[in-house]
């Protein structure tokens, strides 16, 4: 029965986040993301704004949170890779799965919540600044654990840096071929061969690319 119950609170607790989180991004979309207090959220929402600060601890967080985990994705590919498994295939790979999903976080969502809180993003320079302070958490947490297992930190910065310099542009590419009108499955139907070749020039390195004739 406890066991139960306490089921029954973590759902009625992750309803109310999502609420707050939807409620938050719909009003931050319409007016601004400096034009709406969190009393305004909390409101809009039917909660307090205490209530709003216990799940979100910033105004930024209301945004953020719910993400923030994918930018350590490719760090996890690595950390939990098959032995015999290299980083850029672990990363990769990952990468592919998450295509196949449609996972928002690489841009192929069709939901237009997705791309709205993109677009949000994208529009806000606070919101900016804090996306690329987490790209590059994430991208210094796979660097760590590369030298860690290497013994090599200037050999693993670069490559930490390059796998997730493949992944943003991947996404880059997904987020305007879908914004010029294309759907996610027709961006995804050609994915694979684009994430080998961004992948490739990471794995091969960039010798005879560009080449001045």
């Amino acid at each position: 029965m406890a066991d139960e119950a306490m089921g029954l609170r973590e759902r009625k607790k992750l309803q109310t986040a999502m609420r707050i989180y939807r409620v938050a991004v719909a009003l931050f979309a319409e007016r601004g993301f400096d034009n709406v207090s969190v009393q305004e959220i909390a409101d809009a929402a039917e909660v307090s704004k205490m209530t709003v600060f216990n799940y979100f601890g910033t105004k930024e967080d209301l945004v953020f949170r719910p993400m923030e985990e994918h930018f350590a994705d490719a760090a996890r590919a690595v950390r939990e890779r098959r032995s015999g498994e290299s980083a850029v295939d672990a990363v990769r790979q990952q990468f592919l799965e998450l295509v196949e999903s449609r996972d928002p976080s690489v841009g192929l969502n069709a939901e237009p919540f997705a791309r709205q809180v993109r677009r949000l993003v994208m529009d806000t320079p606070v919101l900016m600044e804090r996306a690329f302070l987490a790209a590059q958490r994430g991208t210094r947490e796979l660097a760590a654990l590369l030298a860690a297992e290497t013994g090599d930190l200037m050999r693993a910065t670069v490559a930490a840096a390059t796998l997730s310099a493949a992944r943003n542009a991947l996404i880059e590419e997904h987020d305007s071929r879908i914004a010029a009108g294309e759907s996610p499955d027709e961006v995804a139907a050609d994915a694979a061969e684009r994430v080998l070749v961004a992948f490739g020039l990471v794995e091969n390195g960039l010798k005879g690319y560009a080449v001045r004739a």
